[in-house]
């Protein structure tokens, strides 16, 4: 039996995971999804760091889980638990950002050249080149499932793209990373460059979009509880 550790994207929001969690458990694991402060424009990645770590106290065998800006908190998230003697046994990058050590999540963006792989998938695709939350996020989501969460969704505080990912390097766990070959937002194509790039990886290739945990989640959990 394996912990998970669900860590959401921008606003923070548990509500991410709440398809997964129960799929989880119906497996025979146990799994908590964190919900971070993510309008409080205190609270930066080490707060992040704080919530994950709480999520990990008094649990054997943890697997860490993160979706999109979550990849910065749970890079340092798995660092702090390393150098504690309690390394997890994985963890798993889902359409997830993969940070450099000492990178900030602003400037992520222009180091991995999202917008300019964005625009290309948009202009190959048919898609709108400008962002649109129905267009990148909820395309391949249930409309139920989205409107089911229309009220617990908030900002992500600037605060957060100004921290840095204090890592000296990535952490000595073994790393997996899960893309989404419909992902709009963070296009396959970019998550395979960075996952080499970056981590020396080749990702793994699941349907669904940057939303997967929402849209596919029955394939998610079958490649979380996999290895």
């Amino acid at each position: 039996m394996s912990h998970y550790v669900l860590i959401p994207g921008a606003g923070g929001t548990d509500w991410y995971w709440h398809r997964v969690v129960p799929l989880l458990e119906d497996a025979g694991h146990t799994a908590i999804a964190i919900d971070l402060p993510g309008d409080d424009e205190s609270a930066g990645l080490p707060e992040y760091v704080e919530f994950g770590l709480a999520a990990c106290a008094y649990e054997e065998d943890i697997v860490i889980v993160a979706q999109s800006l979550g990849g910065f908190t749970a890079a340092m998230l798995a660092d702090r638990l390393v150098a504690a003697h309690r390394p997890p046994r994985e963890l798993v990058m889902v359409n997830a950002m993969v940070p450099s050590p000492g990178e900030t999540p602003g400037a992520w963006w222009e180091a991995v050249g999202q917008l300019e792989a964005r625009v290309a998938a948009a202009t190959a695709g048919g898609w709108p080149v400008e962002f649109d939350i129905d267009a990148y996020f909820l395309h391949d989501v249930d409309p139920d499932v989205a409107q089911s969460g229309a009220d617990k969704q908030r900002p992500e505080a600037d605060v957060v793209f100004g921290s840095v990912c204090d890592i000296a390097a990535w952490p000595a766990v073994s790393t997996r990373v899960i893309a989404g070959d419909a992902d709009r937002f963070f296009p396959l194509a970019l998550q395979q460059r960075v996952a080499r790039e970056r981590l020396g990886l080749e990702v793994e290739v699941l349907p669904g979009g940057h939303l997967i945990a929402l849209s596919q989640p029955d394939a998610l959990v079958a490649a979380l509880v996999s290895s």
